[in-house]
């Protein structure tokens, strides 16, 4: 199933409303920056945060576990071009190397976009560099 067409294209302006209208404001707090949204997912930014440091000083797994789930769910928005109701069903990550002090790039791309479920994935890199330091996948049940 491709995305919804509409009028115009859904916009990080869009997508930040849509946050700021359906998600927690502990998801808020973390400060995601959304940089683009795509037919097929969208890009956020985590700017740095002490608060999300963990010993040693990167940034903390439970940090990038919120935010792989916050990046899929507004790239599946993206990608139907406005809001739909979704549940996450399922989300793995793995750490592939610490994120040193600095933000977080996220590309999360929806690889399947169906009636009932959705199949989506994101990658984490440390801005600045082309080197992937996480990568999650998740499934997205669509409520009807």
């Amino acid at each position: 199933m491709s995305a919804v067409p509409l009028e115009r294209a859904y916009t990080p302006a869009d997508a930040h409303a849509m946050l700021r209208a359906n998600v927690g404001a502990w998801i808020l707090d973390l400060g995601l920056v959304v940089e683009e949204c795509r037919p097929d997912g969208a890009l956020l930014r985590l700017p740095h945060s002490p608060r999300l440091a963990r010993l040693g000083g990167t940034v903390s797994g439970q940090a990038l576990m919120a935010c792989a789930d916050t990046a899929m769910g507004v790239a599946i928005t993206s990608a139907f071009g406005g809001f739909r109701d979704i549940a996450t069903v399922n989300l793995a990550m793995s750490f592939m190397r610490p994120i040193a002090a600095g933000d977080v790039l996220i590309d999360a791309v929806v690889r399947k976009l169906g009636r009932k479920l959705v199949f989506a994935e994101a990658t984490f890199r440390a801005s600045g560099s082309e080197a992937i330091c996480g990568h999650a996948t998740s499934t997205w049940a669509v409520i009807p």
